[in-house]
């Protein structure tokens, strides 16, 4: 059964009454920027080792960098309005142009003539990509429940690897046309997320906490029941959570907090929240995976094995191991926390880094003479560095930065960590070719120093934020929390009660609100 939701918005709403529907739905409308992501990186993986493709656009070393790299320019330009347009439009319709506009991205892209349409076309994908991205992130993490938050949102990133999976088939499958519709074919079958997330987007409810900071309390109220109690209004927990938004929204705008951009540096907290919050982005960046993720085939090169159906073949294969690591990550991300894992998926890519590097130096020293071993013994560290890199950076990517912020700058600290993720990977898209080319097994000892820094910077600066709704993490920047009602989590688990006359009343008072 649908019932009809108001948004706040010009995009309309038929919800479905069961919570664990809508959460489904949830999950599948905001899915498309990782997908689209995985598939991309995925696709360009396999169309990097096709001759259709490298011959048809003539690429070097550096073209091909570009061609790679361009989707990052549109990806560090979609953030400088993927914010302001969340903020300013509500949460689903930004997830909707951006949706469009990486469509239109897709098409030209399919239909490139040359390497300047090639690119123009990307950069178009990448900054449809990103508006959807940052929306969808911050959207999952403010309508789902806490208890769910690290499932909801960490599935989000997930489905980059279910992208880069179907990629990966088809690559594999189109590969042996002989014609430019081998690269041609996967590209357009890119489109196929977006749309689905457009078809999506008319049954899920707007961000309760965009509701009530634009001031439609019920409707709020009536999303908040959606997404915890099978529609359920009186639900103490329901209750619970409307509370502490409103107390806490309430807060934000009597000590003068803005939706402006400028909010995000203004005072400490909020500077102290961004350089925390962003710092997935360009952590995950860093670690070294844009090298599988873009340039596997070279990866494989290094390590002896050329074969171009050999290395489609360990590209599937590769994106399925990665699915598996990534889904066991958010588990542990959801029961162990967010700080711990990432710091143990830290440790582990540092040292595959510089086994990886090690092995890589043997096979150059010696190409002809080397054993077989050697060749799938370094093969399969890569496979175990990018299971590792899988288990905490993909679910945090997007789970954690929206968590550490709080409203008034979510969406555009989101979107300025997204801008920084975006600018670091267009830079080392561009120059892991090269890199790689020039001084080979170096750049993963480069790589594996850079991750042991980031491990220490995690556990110095990060917070814990596991188990707590997105109000109650104030309290570990600001020293306590903006509202007196308990904790959602304790209400919950029946550790503690509240009085829903009371609560009710308060909330009349407060928002000359009916029910």
């Amino acid at each position: 059964m649908l019932r009809r939701t108001e948004t706040g918005t010009w995009l309309p709403a038929w919800v479905p009454e069961s919570t664990l529907i809508l959460s489904f739905l949830l999950m599948i409308s905001s899915m498309v920027q990782s997908a689209t992501g995985g598939y991309d990186g995925s696709m360009l993986n396999g169309l990097n080792i096709l001759p259709s493709y490298t011959e048809y656009f003539k690429l070097n070393n550096a073209t091909t960098g570009l061609n790679t790299a361009s989707v990052f320019i549109g990806g560090f330009l979609g953030p400088l309005v993927s914010g302001v347009a969340a903020d300013r439009l509500g949460r689903r319709p930004a997830i909707f142009w951006g949706s469009w506009i990486t469509i239109v991205g897709i098409i030209i892209q399919t239909a490139a003539q040359n390497i300047a349409m090639f690119v123009v076309a990307r950069i178009i994908l990448g900054f449809g990509s990103a508006i959807t991205g940052i929306a969808g992130g911050i959207y999952l993490s403010e309508v789902f429940s806490s208890r769910w938050r690290a499932w909801g949102v960490g599935l989000l990133n997930d489905f980059y690897y279910i992208g880069a999976l179907i990629a990966a088939g088809i690559t594999l499958g189109t590969g042996q046309w002989q014609s430019t519709w081998a690269w041609r074919a996967p590209s357009l079958f890119q489109a196929i997320f977006s749309l689905l997330c457009i078809l999506t987007l008319p049954f899920i409810p707007e961000s309760p906490r965009w509701l009530v900071h634009q001031g439609y309390y019920s409707e709020a109220r009536i999303s908040i029941a959606q997404a915890n109690a099978n529609g359920d209004l009186s639900d103490p927990v329901v209750l619970t959570i409307f509370k502490e938004i409103v107390d806490t929204l309430k807060w934000e705008k009597e000590v003068g907090h803005s939706m402006s951009p400028v909010e995000i540096f203004r005072t400490p907290s909020a500077r102290k929240r961004l350089l925390i919050g962003m710092s997935p982005g360009p952590f995950s960046c860093i670690a070294g995976n844009i090298i599988a993720s873009y340039y596997f085939g070279s990866e494989l090169d290094t390590a002896g094995i050329t074969n171009t159906n050999d290395q489609l073949k360990a590209n599937v294969v590769l994106n399925a191991w990665c699915l598996v690591c990534c889904l066991f990550g958010t588990q542990l991300v959801a029961k162990w926390g967010r700080k711990p894992t990432a710091m143990l998926s830290q440790l582990l890519l540092s040292a595959c880094l510089f086994i990886i590097g090690g092995l890589s130096k043997l096979y150059a020293a010696d190409p002809q003479g080397a054993s077989s071993a050697l060749i799938y013994g370094n093969v399969a560290v890569m496979y175990l560095f990018q299971g590792f890199y899988s288990i905490a950076w993909t679910p945090l990517l997007y789970l954690y930065p929206p968590e550490v912020m709080n409203y008034s700058i979510r969406a555009n600290g989101v979107a300025f960590s997204s801008f920084a993720l975006n600018a670091l990977a267009l830079l080392f898209t561009f120059i892991m070719p090269i890199g790689l080319g020039n001084i080979g097994w170096k750049m993963y000892m480069i790589n594996g120093s850079w991750d042991l820094v980031i491990l220490g910077l995690i556990a110095y600066f990060w917070v814990e934020t596991k188990g707590k709704t997105l109000e109650e993490i104030d309290a570990l920047f600001e020293g306590a929390k903006h509202s007196a009602i308990p904790d959602v989590e304790e209400i919950r688990a029946g550790e503690k009660e509240i009085d829903v006359s009371k609560v009710e009343e308060q909330l009349m008072a407060e928002l000359s609100y009916s029910k």
